[in-house]
């Protein structure tokens, strides 16, 4: 006899499907899953800390202590920190920079006028590797000139810079800390006058709206008795200012009329 192979029914057919659907969905998740195991697993490598020795840390302390910083007063035009950094850098070894940007009401003045709209700076530091040099770059480099060449843009301004003795890095971050936390105060002072401010302005059209409410029903009512719409009038007081009474003066006539009654 011929074997009869059945065909499955549809039934079969579509649980068939959904369980592959499903192997295939753990498949992926089991992916996924092994795929973020492997990030947090390089994440926790990435944050675990290093122990530093105790004589490395005296060692670098040690550093800090033997840098010294200078003060530029003025920076050119067109001069950024990375420019400073490399002139700063013919003198000796730089360790770190900073420069003062100018305010942002400064350059957009600058811009309407049609000057140059570029960043500026106003003045910076400079911290040195060696004490010494920072001192000698503060001697010798004050007041000349920045660069010889004609074509630069720099020709023709000179160095203003001064050597700061007992002057560490650390007090630059404090001074920049105090001025960044007297910043904020004073926006927070700003923010809350302006919201005082439109309170009261919003307080004062409220009432505006309710007088002009009121009128509105005066009319309303004066119409239908048909009587007239009365005109309001603003009362003024004037403060009245008592009449000062003139004072008696003895003059010669007084005199006189004083000894003739006696």
């Amino acid at each position: 006899r011929e074997l009869k192979r059945k065909r499955p029914s549809s039934s079969q057919e579509s649980a068939a499907v959904a369980e592959d659907e499903n192997a295939n969905d753990i498949n992926v998740k089991n992916e996924n899953s092994d795929g973020s195991n492997q990030k947090e697993e390089a994440v926790t490598k990435k944050r675990k800390l290093r122990r530093l020795d105790m004589a490395q840390v005296e060692d670098y302390n040690e550093k800090l202590k033997r840098r010294g910083v200078v003060y530029i007063a003025r920076i050119p035009p067109a001069m950024g920190p990375a420019k400073v950094k490399s002139l700063m850098e013919d003198f000796g070894e730089v360790t770190r920079v900073y420069l003062v940007e100018e305010d942002a009401s400064e350059r957009k003045r600058r811009r309407r006028a049609g000057g140059n709209g570029s960043k500026r700076y106003l003045e910076g530091w400079v911290e040195f590797s060696e004490r010494w040099v920072a001192k000698r770059v503060g001697l010798s480099v004050n007041n000349t000139p920045i660069t010889n060449n004609k074509r630069s843009k720099h020709y023709g301004d000179r160095w203003n810079v001064k050597f700061l003795r007992k002057f560490q890095w650390s007090h630059l971050t404090e001074k920049v800390a105090y001025e960044r936390r007297m910043r904020e105060q004073k926006l927070t002072m700003e923010m809350l006058q302006a919201k005082k401010e439109n309170a009261a302005y919003a307080s004062l059209v409220e009432a505006g709206r309710k007088i002009d409410k009121i009128e509105q029903k005066r009319k309303r009512k004066a119409e239908k008795n048909g009587e007239l719409i009365p005109e309001l009038t603003k009362s003024v007081r004037i403060r009245q200012i008592n009449p000062l009474e003139p004072t008696k003066r003895l003059g010669d006539k007084g005199v006189l009329e004083s000894l003739v009654s006696l």
